[in-house]
């Protein structure tokens, strides 16, 4: 019996990285998938994967910009399915148009900043506001949605996805709140860096290494490092869990200067005396 034995799951965003190990897992934990992407062949190509190793999945395109479209989708998959216990609110608007055009606030454009709001905040509102019904219907769920570490940081880039994230740990403990009662669950997971092949094809080695050096574990965050917490936030395992902010990112936020760090400032100072 796997963790999720017979749950059904919607995992938005889940054609790809993230998403994709997401709705493997919980697959292979015994839950039946749906799997909602703006890229509907990423959508069809993982659920056919889930269905070619025994598993129960279908892939949906949903546009997270477009309310009626997410009505049609939960409305779709609870037609498949009968009911949904578990959702996964992980998709995001990180395409590199959206993201390298998100930098200096005095440079900001409105548009850029409405655009990370609209998918990563609104659409995860929208999602939770059409599937909760369904989840109070059948007794409770769990709610996930994906945050990141920088909604807990400043940084010199990415203000807007940034401020959005932070938005969705609000979100998040707020769906706690409201819908607890009702044995809904809410929890939030943050993830640093994880090294999919596309981020990994975009960074260097330098870059690389001077985001491990903050990293307290000895090596990089990879997608079913996200996965294995989402299962677990999913499952009974997790029952007595609502309204939390989970980092899952090896620690790097949550430390003084790394030690590498300091014997560099050490070496800097006595090289300056």
């Amino acid at each position: 019996m796997g963790l999720v034995e017979g749950k059904i799951a919607i995992v938005t965003g889940g054609g790809a990285n993230i998403g994709e190990a997401c709705a493997k897992l919980l697959a292979d934990h015994g839950a039946a998938v749906a799997i909602a992407d703006i890229n509907e062949e990423g959508a069809q190509r993982v659920a056919a994967e889930i269905g070619d190793v025994g598993g129960k999945a279908i892939g949906l395109k949903v546009d997270l910009g477009d309310e009626a479209n997410i009505a049609a989708m939960v409305a779709a998959v609870v037609d498949k399915f009968g009911r949904i216990d578990i959702l996964h609110n992980n998709a995001a608007n990180t395409a590199a148009a959206q993201m390298t055009r998100d930098g200096s606030l005095v440079e900001m454009e409105p548009e850029v900043w409405d655009a990370a709001f609209d998918i990563n905040v609104r659409g995860t509102m929208l999602v939770t506001k059409h599937v909760v019904p369904h989840m109070i219907a059948a007794g409770g769920g769990s709610i996930i949605n994906t945050g990141s570490g920088v909604s807990l940081l400043g940084d010199v880039l990415n203000p807007a996805y940034s401020a959005s994230k932070a938005a969705v740990n609000a979100l998040t403990r707020n769906t706690a709140t409201q819908f607890g009662r009702a044995n809904i669950r809410c929890n939030a997971i943050l993830p640093g860096l994880v090294l999919s092949p596309v981020a990994r094809a975009q960074m260097t080695e330098e870059q690389l290494g001077m985001i491990q050096r903050h990293v307290l574990l000895p090596r990089a965050s990879v997608a079913n490092d996200i996965a294995g917490a989402v299962l677990w936030l999913a499952s009974d395992l997790a029952s007595f869990v609502t309204g939390q902010i989970i980092s899952a990112d090896g620690g790097i936020v949550h430390h003084q200067p790394h030690y590498a760090d300091m014997l560099d400032m050490f070496a800097a100072t006595q090289a300056q005396q």
